[in-house]
């Protein structure tokens, strides 16, 4: 396995690289088109959102500027799915429409452009609603609002263009340009209101190929870094409306690569209600949990054409904490004994880099204290081996 990242990203601590190519955010495509012709790849799937959205911007580049599609295009969309879906991914509302079309349950949701449009839209659908801005990710841009007043504030802070210094700290310091035009531009966010559903979330990462799922992973979450953040803790479950509903939204888009999508689970009926898809892989995806739920080996065995052999799964327990997202919430929750902490031990400098900037990241935010290294095993300091691991 190739990667292409930035300077010092964690993944380069890992024996699973084969050759690390440098990601350059003030030239991200030529960063992109250049480790793909040196890697000769296969496959190219985006870790975050922001990939996802550099390699769809990357493909409409490159099919305007050639006739026939190049290469890099034809790689894309094996890698990824139609094109059809790369604005639409982006696009909460008429994501929305799109699975509703496919007989998905969706939450009620539509574009608002004015407070005009949202106290209608309020009167009609009632309170408490969900404003989400495109564009964004993680939870951020989203806002449960309770009344009419808070929700126009809401919008009003969603809307907004980025600010100048937080686009500018963004160039310098992570060489990533993508707030820069919308900041200088004054462009706001779409954002989207949608109908509240009581109930918990869930999430489901698929492995898919030709607009077919290979395996899938679903799974309630349990816990989350904070309202609207990433989960830190999840069980695995079997939803058969999470699983037909990832088999329509896949076939529909003809997706390939690996995706995530979210629901709300509803508490008065167990009903599962689609509210967004992530067109690249998630947090879970690298969990290998048995048959149809190893989602590498799926992906892995598509490109080769041969048969998927799975491996046994990592843990017999329902309930995962996600390392070091859960550790760094809570140092001390049950979760992390009662349930399989995802520690990476094989991956021994992976973990001490997972310590080190959790530790120094919590240190500049609050007083709250981090369990010492000292409490896990002395190999995870120990230098891994060349075989360890080797892709």
């Amino acid at each position: 396995m190739d990667v292409l990242c930035p300077p010092r990203h964690p993944v380069a601590k890992t024996s699973a690289i084969r050759t690390m190519y440098h990601y350059n955010g003030l030239m991200p495509s030529r960063s992109i088109t250049r480790a793909i012709a040196a890697s000769r790849a296969a496959l190219v799937l985006p870790g975050d959102d922001l990939a996802a959205r550099q390699l769809h911007q990357l493909y409409r580049t490159e099919f305007h500027r050639s006739r026939p599609a190049s290469q890099i295009c034809d790689l894309i969309e094996r890698s990824l799915g139609s094109p059809v879906g790369f604005e639409l991914v982006h696009a909460r509302s008429a994501f929305m429409h799109l699975a509703q079309e496919e007989g998905v349950r969706v939450p009620e949701t539509a574009a608002i452009g004015s407070a005009t449009e949202l106290r209608n839209w309020i009167a009609r659908i009632g309170l408490p609603c969900v404003l989400k801005a495109n564009g964004t990710s993680g939870g951020d841009g989203v806002q449960v609002v309770n009344c009419t007043a808070e929700a126009e504030h809401a919008l009003n802070k969603l809307q907004a263009p980025p600010l100048l210094a937080r686009a500018v700290k963004r160039a310098i310091v992570d060489r990533d340009l993508t707030l820069l035009r919308p900041s200088f531009s004054r462009r706001r966010y779409i954002v989207n209101a949608q109908a509240f559903i009581k109930g918990h979330e869930a999430t489901s990462t698929i492995a898919c190929w030709k607009g077919s799922v290979l395996a899938s992973l679903h799974f309630e979450v349990l816990q989350k870094m904070h309202s609207t953040g990433h989960a830190t803790v999840v069980r695995l479950i079997e939803h058969r409306e999470m699983a037909l509903a990832a088999d329509k939204i896949a076939r529909r888009l003809n997706l390939s690569g690996l995706h995530g999508l979210d629901f709300i689970v509803e508490a008065s009926t167990g009903d599962a209600y689609l509210i967004e898809i992530n067109p690249r892989t998630t947090q879970v995806g690298h969990l290998s949990l048995g048959p149809g739920r190893d989602l590498p080996a799926a992906l892995y065995a598509a490109i080769r054409g041969k048969k998927i052999e799975a491996s046994a799964s990592i843990t017999e327990r329902d309930t995962i904490a996600l390392f070091p997202q859960e550790w760094k919430r809570d140092p001390r929750s049950t979760y992390l004994s009662s349930g399989y902490h995802d520690v990476p031990w094989q991956e021994p400098l992976l973990l001490s880099s997972c310590i080190g900037s959790t530790r120094k990241e919590v240190s500049n935010t609050s007083q709250r204290a981090l369990p010492k290294p000292s409490v896990y095993p002395a190999q995870v300091v120990a230098p891994a081996s060349k075989s360890e691991g080797a892709a």
